[in-house]
């Protein structure tokens, strides 16, 4: 990356890390309440011990790493939040990822080396649904936090891509949980919002409104389906047509459900 750069990536990454920490200081009862989400399901127990996530893979990015997808996912799960992980995409879906980039090498992308990952939400759950679960059992506090943390999540997400605009592609990964009443609506109109010409750093509440005229960045973001349960790489295979290469069958599919989610 340039020296300019590199110099705005670290401002964005100090300013994304003061917020992991100050949101896990606002949060005293989260890891109560998660252990007692985790105790109520039917899966197994496993210890809260990290309820709010930082991306601990953007600390290995240096002046010398070439950006050129930033992913976002949806929220951390059990390993993300181990003491031993605190990365995002870690687990079986992450695994996906990488064997899916490592099968179509002519893309050009190490997802361990090129990839910058987010998350639509920083708070951890074992199941991404489950969110609504924490909201419900947390309170009124936890659940405008889940709420909030979207919101700020798709601040940070736009100004990590502008940053990289040039070189990199913004994926999101799962759309079913994006329209309207769903999980993710927060976030949804927070990035269209941030992603509008006329933006005036409009607080969360004034993320709602209707965005018309969505600025020129908005040509390099893609959807897709989750890589859990191979969703992505099925897709992918179903709808890839006879001559096109990986990169014209990513583009359309990104394109199409971009069209299908944001309208544009």
């Amino acid at each position: 990356m340039t020296e300019s750069q590199w110099i705005r990536f670290q401002k964005v990454r100090h300013d994304y890390k003061t917020y992991i920490d100050e949101l896990s200081s606002a949060l005293p009862d989260l890891s109560a309440v998660l252990s007692q989400l985790v105790a109520a399901r039917s899966g197994p127990a496993y210890p809260i011990e990290t309820p709010v996530v930082y991306n601990h893979a953007l600390d290995d990015i240096g002046p010398d790493k070439q950006i050129k997808i930033i992913l976002v996912a949806d929220n951390p799960g059990r390993r993300e939040q181990s003491a031993a992980e605190r990365r995002y995409l870690v687990g079986p879906s992450g695994k996906l990822a990488d064997g899916f980039f490592r099968q179509y090498p002519e893309l050009g992308i190490d997802f361990r080396k090129h990839v910058l990952i987010l998350n639509k939400s920083p708070i951890h759950t074992p199941r991404t649904g489950e969110l609504r679960d924490l909201a419900r059992l947390g309170g009124p506090n936890i659940e405008q936090a889940i709420k909030e943390s979207q919101y700020a999540m798709a601040r940070f997400i736009h100004q990590f891509h502008e940053i990289f605009a040039d070189e990199a592609k913004l994926w999101i990964i799962g759309y079913s949980e994006l329209g309207k009443g769903k999980l993710f609506e927060p976030f949804t109109n927070a990035l269209l919002n941030a992603y509008s010409v006329n933006n005036t750093g409009a607080s969360p509440a004034g993320a709602a409104r209707q965005i018309e005229k969505p600025s020129l960045l908005k040509n390099s973001i893609y959807l897709y389906r989750h890589f859990s349960m191979n969703q992505f790489s099925a897709d992918f295979k179903k709808q890839r047509q006879a001559g096109e290469s990986a990169e014209e069958t990513l583009h359309r599919i990104g394109i199409q459900y971009r069209a299908k989610i944001f309208g544009w």
